[in-house]
């Protein structure tokens, strides 16, 4: 990577920067320079540039058309800013030059892809000015004014600019109409008292045109520079472009990709869809904020706290544009400045995940199509005979009666509430999917769903005031208003009544964009610039209101326009909160589309995928993108949705499955079974064996979540948040850690006993048998039969096993096993967060324990920091260390003589222990 700094012109002067970081009042108003402009590498860039345009138009014969002007051929075409983004326009010159801005043609791109545009801003493209900026408690406040009108429909002329300095890494820097009030994303966000005193971050600005220049202060790194391009805020288009300080760039979902995004001339559209996950499309759900790894392993992360429909274009300056069509430009930015910093610090703006019930972190299995309650139960009962591990049973919408929701099939699930009593008498829980749209088209009187949200107004409305009538699975539907506080009320009852008859034990709340099987309605949408705004982004259907509901449809909080984004977030909410009223446990639920703030009510499911190896591989890059939005709690459907699985698939599926944070198998109708039971006995053996390796690590895994709720850590974590500095990581999206300790590298191709991995530097062992690998950075293979997962831990860090069973509530009661993996220093860590598994509140109410392990010279210590009765249940059993590189002479435990094994490849076995885990206690080898 090139420090971008070298890429930008010197600082503006006309807004220092004081002590303590930050900028001042300036005396004077000042210019600052085109960013392309000055520096020696662009000019020579421009120059080749020039050429060869030139060249293009003797060997084409002049079908590039006349000479642009010179101000045009300044901007080197990875800096060209787009001027005509609409995607169904062919943007001719006479187009192009009624904007204002530079026509020049480039060669068509390959494959059709998106290229370098052809009408792009000139450098004098007249933008917004900077007419004052003063002082405030939290930071400055600015108006800045347009002078000359832009391309879009009510051009708003004088904004408010507010900048506050939240804390030393967090920055909030606002933009909306100086006048008017505006739609905003109605979202708890914190609010600060005072002004940080130690910001680790410089902000600089430029007066005319209006632009703002963020530094890190420690190296000087030009994070945001927003001259590059003009501001345009107008009623219903919003567009600011920024520099990018490298090209390792992650976030912006929910797509199907790669981890790292590519900034070859990429649009990323974010609008919230139900489309089977496809490269390019966007999908479930809307997460407008990125994570960018700087030159020397410093990462900041942006947030843009807007919900309308959107679009990100990125391109190799490398540099960034926010297009979003309403709301106001309200920008968070974290400086860490390490990964996992940045997104702890995102967290605490949108709000930390919900501590899930253990169960929810067992095996979960489902299909749409078991076809009857007897059915659904025949399967549990051969996972319980082949003693595979299943916490949760579920059922898809063939469970209804009807397809309607808070129903159930009396004829083929009338057994359904004995299924139920069943699983909870064998530790077991129940799950069942739930749509938003209520059928609409029953005789009156016979479903009260529909009758009483009508009677109370709890529907999404037409402009003319009447429930907006679609079509989803039951028929014609109308569509629950979750942004209704009324409607919470509703829900709740509809699931107080439910619950009467199927006790379930969470809630799985699908087609919530929300799904619509029409476009608009069943008679359309009304003509107006709600669902044919000036600008729409390049979102799949080439509508917004393309199988949705008419982004014009009236909702209690604002129009459907604004809240759309929203929709999955707003019924995850009320979900929880009924769920919380129900049980009064803590809530289990797994939601579609999402939303910043999402996990602190639910988890998520990558969606509709296929039963095909790349499906397989595009679930890592997809759940390591949701721990970055802030939601841990997410998995794939594994051994695919869709289509036929085969047996060696779904092996690999289950082994990497078994290591998503949610692990669950889900399967469509009218294709064969592919729960563990129906397979050869050698892949239903390796796929129990994964899963039992999976109960046996839950109170590692358990304890991540707790950290997760605390603090905002990633449980599933991508392998650069732990070595930031290695740029061999920076685009591993084929591995992942669960914390900081455990590698997972699975097989994702077909026909191979063997994987090619990364190791970072240092020492690893293998999680099985302890031996050691020792890595200087390096791409390793592996021996990987079907029955292996290539697993190992990271030296210096204390893993808490137990002994697995069947389900959480049997594997509660086994013995724990602690796992040593030492450093080159002989020294280790860990911890291990213990509850009950399922009340409300645990940590908060001091009602755990939690205990920290520490291994200096020879001398394990486990050490209690907190305490409750739920620890004396349980006994630490056996202690495993691995990396001892002598035999020992004795084994003392508190002192007193212990019997041990010494294994050649320097694992050192402890067993009996018998120690209560709420006793600390000290063992010693010498």
């Amino acid at each position: 990577m090139k420090s971008y700094q070298k890429l930008t012109t010197p600082q503006p002067a006309a807004c220092p920067v004081e002590e303590e970081g930050v900028a001042s009042m300036p005396a004077g108003r000042g210019k600052l320079a085109p960013w392309w402009v000055g520096s020696g590498l662009l000019v020579a860039a421009v120059l080749l540039s020039t050429i060869t345009v030139w060249v293009l138009r003797q060997v084409s014969g002049g079908w590039l058309g006349p000479t642009p002007p010179p101000k045009c051929l300044l901007v080197p075409e990875s800096h060209r800013f787009d001027c005509y983004p609409e995607k169904l326009v062919v943007v001719t010159q006479e187009l192009c030059e009624s904007r204002g801005c530079c026509f020049i043609q480039s060669p068509p791109s390959a494959e059709g892809k998106q290229g370098v545009p052809w009408c792009f801003y000139p450098p004098d493209f007249p933008s917004y000015t900077l007419e004052s900026l003063n002082q405030t408690a939290l930071g400055m406040v600015g108006l800045l004014v347009r002078r000359e009108k832009a391309y879009y429909p009510r051009d708003i002329k004088m904004l408010r600019l507010d900048v506050e300095f939240e804390t030393d890494t967090r920055l909030h820097i606002k933009i909306t109409d100086a006048a008017n009030p505006r739609y905003e994303v109605p979202i708890d966000v914190p609010r600060v008292m005072k002004r940080a005193e130690n910001p680790i971050y410089s902000l600089n600005f430029s007066w005319d045109p209006f632009g703002m220049l963020l530094q890190r202060r420690a190296t000087g790194t030009v994070l945001l520079n927003t001259t590059v391009a003009p501001l345009i805020f107008a009623d219903q288009f919003l567009q600011i472009s920024t520099s990018l300080p490298s090209s390792y760039l992650y976030g912006l979902g929910e797509h199907r990709g790669s981890l790292l995004h590519s900034l070859d001339w990429n649009t990323l559209t974010l609008w919230a869809r139900d489309v089977s996950p496809t490269e390019t499309f966007n999908l479930y759900g809307a997460h407008p904020f990125y994570l960018l790894m700087e030159e020397g392993g410093d990462a900041h992360g942006v947030f843009l706290l807007n919900s309308n429909a959107m679009e990100v274009a990125l391109q190799p300056a490398p540099a960034l544009t926010w297009r979003t069509i309403g709301g106001v430009l309200d920008f968070y930015i974290f400086l860490g400045p390490d990964p996992n910093m940045v997104i702890q610090q995102y967290q605490q703006v949108i709000g930390f995940p919900a501590m899930p019930p253990l169960w929810a972190l067992g095996f979960h299995l489902c299909r749409w199509g078991y076809g009857s309650s007897n059915g659904t139960w025949q399967t549990v009962r051969a996972m319980r005979n082949y003693q595979i591990p299943q916490d949760a049973q579920w059922n898809d919408i063939d469970y209804m009666d009807g397809y309607r929701d808070f129903t159930f099939d009396s004829q083929k699930f009338a057994s359904l509430p004995s299924l139920v009593e069943d699983l909870h008498k064998h530790g077991q829980h129940y799950v069942m999917i739930l749509d938003p749209g209520i059928s609409s088209t029953n005789p009156h009187g016979s479903y009260w769903p529909f009758d009483e949200g009508l009677r109370r107004g709890l529907f999404l409305n037409t402009t003319q005031g009447q429930p907006l009538i679609g079509q989803v699975w039951p028929g014609f539907t109308a569509f629950a208003d979750f942004s209704n506080p009324d409607t919470h009320q509703w829900w709740l009852e509809n699931l107080q009544h439910f619950h009467a008859h199927v006790p379930f034990d969470g809630l799985w709340i699908d087609m919530n964009e929300p799904s619509n099987f029409m476009d608009g309605s069943e008679d359309g949408c009304p003509p107006g610039d709600l669902d044919s705004p000036p600008y729409t982004p390049a979102v799949l259907g080439d509508s917004l209101f393309s199988k949705t509901v008419c982004a014009s449809a009236k909702q209690k909080a604002s129009v459907h326009y604004n809240l759309h984004n929203l929709y999955g977030l707003m019924e995850a909410k009320a979900t929880a909160s009924a769920l919380i009223q129900i049980r009064g446990k803590r809530p289990f639920i797994i939601s579609r589309s999402t939303f910043p703030s999402q996990g602190r009510y639910s988890g998520h499911w990558l969606g509709d995928n296929r039963s095909q190896w790349k499906d397989m591989y595009y679930s890592i890059p997809g759940l390591l993108s949701f721990s970055l939005f802030g939601i841990p709690l997410v998995g794939a459907d594994i051994c695919g949705f869709s289509g036929s699985t085969s047996e060696e698939l779904c092996t690999r599926w289950t082994q990497l499955g078994a290591f998503y944070p949610f692990a669950r198998n889900h399967n469509t109708q009218n294709e064969k079974a592919q729960d563990p039971t129906v397979f050869s006995p050698a892949a239903r053996t390796a796929m129990k064996d994964v899963l039992l390796t999976r109960y046996s690590l839950l109170p590692f895994l358990y304890t991540l979540f707790h950290r997760a709720h605390l603090q905002g850590d990633t449980v599933a974590r991508p392998l650069f948040f732990e070595f930031p500095r290695d740029v061999a990581t920076l685009g591993l999206d084929r591995q992942f850690l669960w914390g900081r300790s455990l590698l997972v590298t699975p097989v994702l191709e077909p026909g191979v006993d063997s994987v090619t991995g990364y190791i970072p530097r240092g020492t690893w062992y293998d999680f099985y048998t302890g031996s050691l690998v020792n890595s200087s950075g390096e791409m390793m293979k592996m021996s990987a039969p079907l029955e292996h997962l290539n697993l190992h831990v990271r030296e210096g860090s204390i893993l808490p096993t137990q002994k697995p069973g069947t389900t959480t509530e049997a594997t509660r009661g086994n013995p724990l096993r602690l796992i040593v993996a030492l450093s080159s220093s002989a020294t280790a860590w860990g911890d291990l967060f213990w509850d009950d598994g399922e009340s409300l509140d645990t940590f908060e109410q001091g009602s755990y324990s939690y205990l920290v392990f520490n291994v200096t010279q020879n001398i394990f210590t486990s050490t209690i920091l907190h305490a409750s009765t739920e620890a004396t249940k349980v006994i630490i059993d056996t202690l495993r260390i691995f990396g001892v590189q002598k035999p020992p002479s004795k084994v003392l435990l508190n002192g007193q003589e212990k019997p041990f094994s010494y294994l050649d490849n320097q694992v050192l076995t402890v067993s009996d222990l018998g120690v209560n885990l709420s006793q600390g206690f000290s063992l010693q080898w010498l």
